[in-house]
């Protein structure tokens, strides 16, 4: 998406005077952010962070980003936003590696980046670095909840106890909160007595593009087992004349799980006339492809607003899905059976089509536009800056550094 695009898409949006330094901690979005083809790492919090870090610098912001280190130079800037590496994946003893390099090279990058509000995306043990990192040097952080999961006790996908427990104190210590649907806003009351600020998820829809008058059926999504692929292959064998197309390579945390889960889907796509199975594609491709769809599919146990469905609903492409995500447009099955039965009818009938691809770009433009979304950052962003300590001031201390004074004095409530 170019720059020109974010700013015109941002036209309308009433933005603060004063502009803060905001840094978004995304640890996986380096691949996502640079579009580097060899690294198939592609995640939804990753897809939004980049989306908002770009319309955030394409509208007067300094934008920073913390990563991994996926062999990327130190500081690089890409589409305004500049990036700050932190530790390899593979660095370090095990164990041991917890606190260094991976707590000591982010803190250090925290300290590096030096801006007012920090921004933080999906549960795992980097929410408490970023809340007290903030809370030590008077900053302001955001966690923002990415699937529905992450607010239940016992179901955030996170593998350790120890990641587990230091998330949910992050949870308490951040500054704001934000959830992007009704059922996250609950979750968030309810099981951690915070409140939290409901902001959806946001989307630029590249220019030239189809408007949803394809023929196929798409489904995109990493072959994780909550994913259910297996699903879309059971209802591609009850519709033999309809053209599905699957689109996602494999989920790290998925053949961790359930080894073998890709190469299963797989084999048993190919041997389907009426699927075409691609793989991993990266995500200027997802775009390209996109064109081709009538209808998307989706068949996951849980969500939270998945990227796909704001790619389809901005190009008037319906979707059907076992998932709830707190949109009217969103069409909700079951079984294959009844999803069998939900797709044909919306396609069988090309005046219910219509109207529900009308409905899906004006319940996009209503929600998730780049100008709606802007706007409801701007104001929060505005807000935490204004109780900030201005970037630029950090004082010379390392991770042990005493805390200062309003640090220790302020204690952030939502």
């Amino acid at each position: 998406m170019s720059t020109a695009t974010l700013r015109l898409a941002a036209a309308s949006a009433e933005l603060p005077r004063r502009k803060p330094h905001v840094c978004f901690v995304a640890p996986y979005a380096w691949p996502v952010l640079s579009g580097d083809r060899n690294l198939k790492v592609v995640g939804g919090a990753e897809m939004q962070q980049c989306i908002l870090g770009r319309l955030l610098a394409a509208n007067g912001y300094r934008v920073s980003m913390i990563t991994f280190d996926f062999g990327q130079p130190q500081g690089v800037v890409i589409d305004g936003i500049e990036v700050h590496k932190t530790f390899r994946l593979d660095e370090g003893v095990p164990v041991l590696r917890f606190v260094h390099p991976r707590l000591t090279s982010m803190w250090r990058a925290l300290r590096r980046v030096d801006a007012e509000v920090y921004y933080q995306r999906s549960a795992a043990m980097w929410t408490a670095v970023l809340a007290e990192f903030c809370r030590r040097h008077a900053r302001r952080s955001i966690y923002a909840g990415a699937s529905d999961r992450d607010f239940e006790l016992g179901q955030e996908q996170i593998r350790y106890a120890r990641d587990r427990w230091l998330y949910r104190r992050g949870l308490q210590r951040v500054d704001r909160i934000v959830v992007q649907n009704p059922y996250q806003l609950a979750s968030c009351r309810k099981h951690h007595g915070r409140d939290a600020i409901l902001i959806p998820s946001c989307y630029v829809l590249p220019p030239e593009v189809g408007t949803g008058r394809g023929d196929a059926v798409f489904w995109v999504g990493s072959m994780h087992p909550h994913k259910r692929p297996e699903m879309l292959l059971a209802l591609a064998e009850r519709m033999p004349r309809q053209r599905f197309v699957m689109i996602g390579g494999p989920s790290i945390g998925g053949e961790a799980r359930q080894p073998g889960c890709f190469e299963a889907i797989r084999s048993r796509a190919i041997k389907l006339p009426n699927v075409e199975f691609t793989g991993f594609l990266p995500p200027a491709e997802v775009e390209k492809r996109f064109d081709e769809a009538r209808l998307l599919v989706s068949t996951s146990l849980y969500e939270g607003m998945p990227n796909v469905f704001l790619q389809a609903w901005a190009r008037g492409v319906p979707t059907v899905a076992t998932v709830e995500v707190g949109a009217s447009v969103n069409t909700v099955f079951g079984t294959v059976e009844e999803g069998a039965g939900r797709i044909e009818r919306l396609l069988g009938d090309r005046e219910l089509w219509s109207r529900a691809s009308a409905d899906s770009r004006d319940y996009f433009r209503r929600n998730h536009s780049p100008e709606e979304v802007l706007g409801r950052y701007a104001q929060l962003l505005e807000e935490l800056a204004s109780s900030a300590q201005p970037a630029g001031r950090l004082p010379a201390r390392g991770w042990r550094g005493a805390r200062s004074r309003s640090a220790r004095s302020r204690r952030s409530t939502t």
